[in-house]
C-alpha cells in the first residue's frame, strides 16, 4: 500500500493538512475586517455576507434579495464597493473588508457620510441605509460623481424601497462639497 493513499488516488501531491482551526469542510482564510486582522475557518460555499452576519455578528450589512440586485449588502472590499451576497469569502483571502460598523473613527466619531445621512434624513425604514452609506463612501472616493444625475446613476445599484433618494443625493452632495470633491 502506498505511503499516502490520497497521492495514489489522484496521482498528485497529497492535500495539505488542515490546521486546528479548520475541518475537512472548511478553509482557513485571513481577512482584515474593519481594520482588524482575522484568521477564519469558513466553508467554501459561505458568502462574504453570511460570514459577516452569521459568523462575525456584523449585522449592519443586510441581506435583502440575496441576488445582487438591491445593494443592501454593499460593503467595501479593498476600498471598492461590492455586493457581499455575490462573493464567496474564500475567494477574498487576504482582502480588507469595511462594513458600515467600520466606518466610524477610532474615537467612535461617525464618518462624514453617516453624519450627512442623519442631517439630511436620508433614510426612512433604515434597512438599505448601511449599503447606501458604504456605496456612497466609495462613490466619493472614486471621484467620478459631481452632479446629481451622476450620483443617481452611480448609486443605482442600491435600492431604497422607501424612496429617500432625494435625501440620499443631498447627503452625498454635502460630503462631496465639504471634501472639495475628494474622499475622506
Amino acid at each position: 500500500m502506498p505511503d499516502n493513499p490520497a497521492r495514489a488516488a489522484t496521482g498528485g501531491p497529497a492535500p495539505a493538512r488542515l490546521g486546528p482551526a479548520t475541518s475537512p469542510q472548511t478553509v482557513a482564510i485571513e481577512l482584515t475586517i474593519n481594520g482588524r486582522p482575522r484568521r477564519l475557518a469558513v466553508a467554501p460555499w459561505t458568502t462574504l455576507l453570511d460570514l459577516l452576519r452569521e459568523e462575525l455578528d456584523l449585522t449592519g450589512t443586510k441581506k435583502g434579495c440575496d441576488h445582487g440586485q438591491c445593494g443592501s449588502c454593499t460593503v467595501l472590499l479593498d476600498g471598492q464597493r461590492i455586493n457581499a451576497c455575490l462573493v464567496l469569502a474564500v475567494m477574498k483571502d487576504g482582502s480588507a473588508v469595511t462594513t458600515v460598523e467600520g466606518l466610524s473613527g477610532p474615537d467612535g466619531a461617525l464618518h462624514p457620510m453617516q453624519e450627512a445621512f442623519i442631517e439630511h434624513d436620508a433614510f426612512q425604514c433604515g434597512y438599505c441605509t448601511p449599503g447606501q452609506i458604504c456605496s456612497a463612501v466609495a462613490l466619493v472616493e472614486e471621484g467620478r460623481a459631481r452632479a446629481p444625475d451622476e450620483i443617481r446613476e452611480l448609486m443605482s445599484g442600491n435600492i431604497c424601497r422607501c424612496g429617500a433618494y432625494p435625501n440620499i443625493v443631498a447627503a452625498i452632495q454635502q460630503v462631496l462639497a465639504s471634501n472639495g470633491g475628494a474622499g475622506r
